[in-house]
């Protein structure tokens, strides 16, 4: 039997991945975390002009990595993607649990493995909904977090569920390195012990810490590298990121890189906040990219890397 066509899952429907176009490979339109008060990415409203504004630079796909208990709102993303005219792609997973009420966390705990795949296949119910509430949007990835400089007992609790819920499903796995730190205890952890292809992990936040051994470690074991910067949250290291990215390409592994913008808080927005925001991912970083690369590895690495990193051959 012929294996089917690989898919980009979207909230609003699967699509052929050249169709993805011009992606955001990491980024938040809604977000809640007790470690963040005050600062909720919770407003419809503003999540719409923040995509407006990134659609109207050319953007055309946004990947959400806001995974089950953080205020996702997968019930508003459809919407959203119709109104603002950008491919969204959810998230189910689960974060750190520092990034949850503990009695909640219980609660998550229970049949992960089962949810992941739900998620995946039939639809999530917002985060708050009883279980009867109906399905909206399919996730198209799923998203954990390791810890800095090591694996928990809950974050290996969560890889686990999130390696089972990508054999059922081919998903692929969105990692937070926490400081950009044990990225090669994450590959470890879901390629050697639960048997996860590597080119399947997305490593997230590589930029936190400029390492380039560790990045060409990572790369060259076949994982997807996430440098998710410009970040207000995250600034110490953005002038290290066009070095990181120049280092990898000259070592050869420019296919193995994707961007982001990881904005986390209501005043890292360019709408409504202080920025810079979704839009300066393609007004500035995308800028610097091309100067220092050329336009065809700035196409690879908006276009053609994430077309493939989150392609799916869906059961």
């Amino acid at each position: 039997m012929t294996a089917p066509a690989p898919l980009v899952r979207t909230v609003l429907g699967d699509i052929a991945p050249a169709d993805l176009g011009v992606c955001d490979a990491h980024d938040h339109l809604f977000l809640r975390s007790p470690r963040l008060p005050g600062q909720e990415l919770d407003d419809p409203a503003a999540a719409e002009a923040e995509l407006r504004a990134f659609a109207a630079l050319g953007g055309e796909a946004v990947v959400q990595w806001t995974p089950i208990g953080m205020g996702r709102r997968a019930d508003a993303l459809p919407a959203l993607s119709r109104t603002a005219g950008v491919h969204i792609v959810a998230a189910t997973g689960l974060h750190q649990a520092v990034h949850y009420d503990q009695d909640a966390l219980r609660h998550l705990a229970d049949g992960l493995e089962e949810r992941f795949v739900a998620e995946l296949t039939g639809g999530a119910r917002p985060d708050d909904a009883p279980d009867g509430a109906p399905l909206t949007a399919r996730a198209g990835m799923i998203k954990v977090a390791g810890g800095f400089h090591g694996l928990d007992a809950h974050t290996r609790r969560v890889f686990a569920a999130a390696a089972h819920a990508h054999r059922a499903t081919g998903a692929p796995i969105g990692v937070h390195l926490e400081g950009g730190t044990a990225a090669l205890d994450v590959l470890e952890l879901l390629c050697a012990v639960h048997g996860v292809p590597p080119h399947r992990v997305i490593l997230g936040h590589l930029n936190r810490m400029p390492d380039s051994r560790t990045h060409r470690q990572a790369a060259e074991a076949g994982a997807y590298l996430a440098f998710d910067g410009p970040s207000r949250a995250h600034h110490a290291t953005d002038w290290r990121l066009l070095d990181c990215l120049v280092s990898l390409v000259e070592a050869g592994h420019a296919r193995r890189i994707l961007v982001g913008g990881d904005t986390t808080t209501a005043s890292a927005r360019a709408s409504t906040g202080e920025g810079p925001g979704m839009p300066y991912l393609l007004s500035g970083l995308r800028t610097g990219i091309d100067r220092e690369l050329g336009p065809e590895i700035t196409a690879v690495f908006f276009r053609e890397n994430p077309a493939e990193a989150f392609a799916v051959s869906w059961p």
